[in-house]
């Protein structure tokens, strides 16, 4: 008899495989749409064309601030439409295979890599490399839309995965509050002493367990941090089968297994309300996304609770990582704007644009230079979560298939988190599922 552990790890890559279809009557091959980058000034045209912008709904605060301050500086405007997170893929591969892109597209930079290697945007090497500060900008966005040495995509908004605790629980716990954990060993250790209150609500972590893109964002950083890796080089095989995930793994088991040890909801928690624990004072310490922690530092001045912020550990002392995640952008295959749709990234990529639109608003920039000289008078929290950024341990992982094999719903990589947590999971053959559907694009 086959087992229920095989027989959905079968079915989970069928299914995953089954999403790379929609994109695939756009005919792309990597080499760039219909749309031409030849010609245009370096610093692309303005003159009160209107330009188009989709991104989507989780970055949305940020998205307006950039488009706020562009609109009011430039004879351009940008109208910009904010996509549903769960509605973008959708949405995209309608309009791609309709050609009624909008001039400018950004998404999350796990996805661009497919986006780019089926034709979406327009190839815009040229300029990327004509920019005087390329060296400075994150690396990881541009390295996502880039197909076979040609270039097509730039930073549009930074999110890094950092470590966050609730202070005032930690008090009540008889913890330090203004030491986070070093360690995952610590995690486990902190997050148990918060659990060991037996508060009504109160949990020592939080986990979303049907959101295999939160999940990617919490976990990963840890097995970086131990220099491990989670993907082979070209992003084809699962390479997750190493002691640092196992141990990462083995100790939400732990935590899974605790009395209050993880947040009720961790194991359906598809990723709509998972930070929404922690905001609310429940959670006592997790990895959290860095666009939300904003809200969280205008909650603590206005009355909440103290929140500690510090750089996601290993499961070894010492060394700490980040997922270098968020939206990268690009020019479409059907814009017809192209030269004033590169005036708008040119002019974010710039020093003084992500001053503005970033650092002034508290929020991380994708230019190294702007971390470093922008933020002094900042929160020193803030100058933590842009420290994870410029110590340049943080990866963005890369594969055209990512979102199938780690982010989609039912994917090989929720299902391994999901036995290993919550059943009696198989590393090895949880691993080569993810590898089936990575090897399949």
């Amino acid at each position: 008899m086959v087992s229920f552990n095989k027989l959905t790890r079968t079915l989970a890559g069928i299914a995953a495989a089954a999403l790379i279809v929609p994109l695939a009557a756009c005919g792309g091959s990597g080499n760039g749409g219909t749309a031409a980058a030849e010609g245009i000034p370096a610093k692309g045209t303005d003159d009160g064309t209107e330009i188009t912008l989709w991104t989507r709904s989780p970055l949305e605060r940020q998205a307006k601030n950039v488009v706020e301050a562009y609109n009011k500086s430039h004879k351009n405007q940008v109208k910009l439409e904010i996509i549903p997170n769960d509605d973008m893929e959708g949405k995209v591969g309608g309009a791609s295979q309709t050609d009624s892109l909008p001039d400018i597209l950004a998404g999350d930079v796990v996805r661009i890599p497919y986006w780019a290697s089926e034709g979406i945007f327009t190839d815009i090497t040229k300029q990327i490399d004509g920019l005087d500060n390329k060296a400075d900008l994150q690396q990881g966005h541009i390295e996502a839309g880039t197909v076979d040495g040609a270039e097509y995509t730039l930073p549009f908004i930074t999110d890094v995965s950092v470590m966050v605790w609730n202070k005032n629980l930690y008090k009540e716990a008889g913890l330090d509050p203004e030491q986070g954990p070093k360690s995952i060993d610590q995690f486990v250790e902190q997050a148990k002493k918060v659990a060991a209150l037996n508060k009504d609500g109160v949990a020592g972590s939080y986990l979303a367990g049907q959101s295999g893109g939160a999940l990617v964002f919490d976990l990963f950083p840890s097995v970086w941090a131990d220099g491990e890796s989670v993907m082979n080089k070209d992003g084809s095989e699962a390479t997750l089968d190493n002691d640092s995930m196992k141990g990462v793994l083995d100790a939400y088991k732990e935590l899974a297994n605790t009395t209050n040890g993880l947040g009720a909801g961790s194991k359906e928690e598809t990723g709509a309300t998972w930070t929404a624990p922690f905001a609310n004072g429940k959670i006592g310490v997790m990895p959290y996304p860095n666009t939300s922690t904003t809200a969280l530092f205008d909650a603590e001045k206005d009355g909440g609770f103290e929140v500690g912020v510090a750089p996601i550990p290993g499961t070894k002392e010492g060394k700490t990582s980040t997922f270098l995640g968020g939206d990268a952008m690009g020019i479409s295959k059907d814009s017809k704007h192209v030269a004033q749709a590169w005036n708008f990234l040119y002019w974010l990529m710039q020093s003084d644009a992500q001053k503005e639109v970033f650092a002034d608003q508290g929020d991380t920039a994708s230019n190294i230079q702007t971390l470093k000289t922008a933020y002094k008078d900042a929160d020193p929290r803030i100058q933590t979560i842009n420290s994870v950024i410029i110590d340049g341990n943080g990866q963005t992982p890369k594969s055209p298939a990512f979102n199938e094999a780690f982010n989609a719903a039912g994917s090989p990589w929720q299902l391994l988190v999901q036995n290993a947590v919550w059943g009696s999971g198989d590393l090895k053959a949880d691993n080569k599922a993810v590898t089936d559907v990575l090897s399949a694009q």
